[in-house]
């Protein structure tokens, strides 16, 4: 009974939130939604010292999200809303609960960033560009400025993710339509692969110039299925990726795999790259069992030859399918000093060897590198048993951003909610 009244309380308080006054963002601001939840209805697992709370579960498709230095938080949406692919929260009393939202922007996608006075987001065929007053709120939210256009995307694998660097570049992920660039009906790869001069790389385009297409752009780096989760790392001075793995061994070459082999392989590999990097899609894919290169059946291997020698050996590596879409470098001082530089992971999908998914991930670095073995940073998005599992999956992790305190958020293009995890030294 007390819970009851306590969510009745909330509510009323966000509805009151509503009455202030809209800001210079988009469409007249609506209701948030769902008041934040409390940590002990939330359901994750996390460390000793953490907390976590739900934000919003009002957001359908809640791919990539940015804070900003005031609070307010930006989401993209994979899909419309009101007929609107990006969102922006707002706690208007600073009460800890979101009681305003709007938006704005009518396409869908994934990618978004806040760099030098902009508000960057994507589409699925381009990039947009949002300029900014001094407290980062968007100030014509419906005249954006496109300064990528024309980019690849068909049937599959559609979101373009996003990372800035220092230099006033933007990398864009554009991904593999073909799960292993192989010929239609038949289990061979075309050769060379012609995707590779349109997609499955990372292309790099300026962020002050307009309707660029790939004449404008560089290929940066080749050979990368499918990043959804890129970081621009602040204390290398690079950029980091976490690619999707291909699949379907045992489907196409039984004499060859067992669907053992397809539920384990192949890794989910993070690369740091440079200009001209090759992660060697679709020609090899890197087995983290066997610790090696191996040559994609399509093109000649069996599961035990080595390829690929000239290709970029993965920084780090984790279990098949896992689906890796969001990746942060923390630079926070909130979290425990362990956390300082490293990087969290939002895995999106499931191992299907391990029983594991749906979670955040740590990997610890230590001058530029993964010092350690990853681990499991917040856990049970899911809801349910993933051993035996009872229902259906309630959440899925996608998108990592930090906030001007250090906390970390979290979206959940599944259950539309934005998590928001804290420290508190006890």
């Amino acid at each position: 009974m007390k819970l009851s009244i306590l969510r009745t309380l909330c509510l009323l308080a966000a509805l009151a939130g509503t009455q202030t006054a809209p800001a210079a963002t988009g469409d007249k601001p609506s209701p948030a939604g769902k008041a934040k939840r409390p940590a002990d209805e939330v359901g994750l697992k996390l460390p000793a010292g953490f907390s976590a709370s739900i934000l919003t579960d009002q957001l359908p498709g809640a791919r990539h999200l940015v804070v900003t230095k005031t609070g307010d938080i930006y989401v993209k949406l994979s899909k419309l809303k009101d007929g609107k692919g990006i969102y922006r929260l707002r706690d208007t009393n600073r009460d800890g609960v979101i009681d305003e939202q709007t938006g704005f922007g009518d396409y869908p996608g994934t990618g978004i960033f806040v760099k030098n006075g902009y508000l960057y987001a994507s589409s699925n065929t381009g990039v947009y560009r949002y300029q900014l007053n001094e407290n980062q709120e968007v100030i014509r939210p419906e005249q954006p400025e496109q300064i990528v256009k024309g980019l690849v995307a068909k049937d599959r694998d559609l979101s373009k993710s996003i990372a800035i660097d220092n230099a006033s570049n933007v990398y864009v992920n554009v991904a593999s339509y073909n799960d292993a660039c192989r010929q239609a009906g038949t289990g061979k790869g075309m050769m060379p692969c012609p995707l590779l001069d349109s997609a499955a790389g990372i292309w790099r385009f300026r962020t002050d110039k307009l309707n660029q297409t790939y004449g404008d752009g560089v290929r940066f780096a080749t050979g990368l299925k499918n990043v959804v989760g890129l970081d621009w790392n602040p204390r290398t001075n690079t950029l980091f990726v976490m690619q999707h793995g291909r699949g379907q061994f045992h489907d196409f070459y039984p004499q060859y795999y067992t669907p053992k082999h397809s539920a384990e392989l192949p890794a989910e590999t993070m690369y740091e790259l440079h200009e001209g990097a090759d992660g060697g899609w679709p020609y090899v894919y890197y087995d983290h069992i066997q610790k090696k290169k191996i040559l994609a059946p399509e093109y000649g291997g069996d599961g035990k030859k080595t390829g690929g020698e000239k290709t970029l050996n993965p920084v780090a590596a984790f279990p098949a399918h896992m689906g890796p879409n969001g990746l942060l470098f923390y630079t926070g001082t909130q979290f425990p000093e362990k956390y300082r530089n490293g990087a969290f992971i939002a895995f999106h999908g499931q191992s299907q060897a391990l029983h594991k998914g749906y979670l955040v991930a740590f990997v610890p670095f230590r001058n530029g590198k993964p010092a350690g073995p990853w681990e499991i940073f917040a856990d049970n998005f899911a809801g349910v048993d993933l051993q035996n599992p009872s229902g259906p999956i309630q959440h899925r992790p996608c998108g990592l951003a930090q906030g001007p305190d250090g906390s970390l958020y979290v979206t959940d293009d599944l259950g539309g909610a934005v998590y928001r995890i804290t420290y508190r030294k006890k």
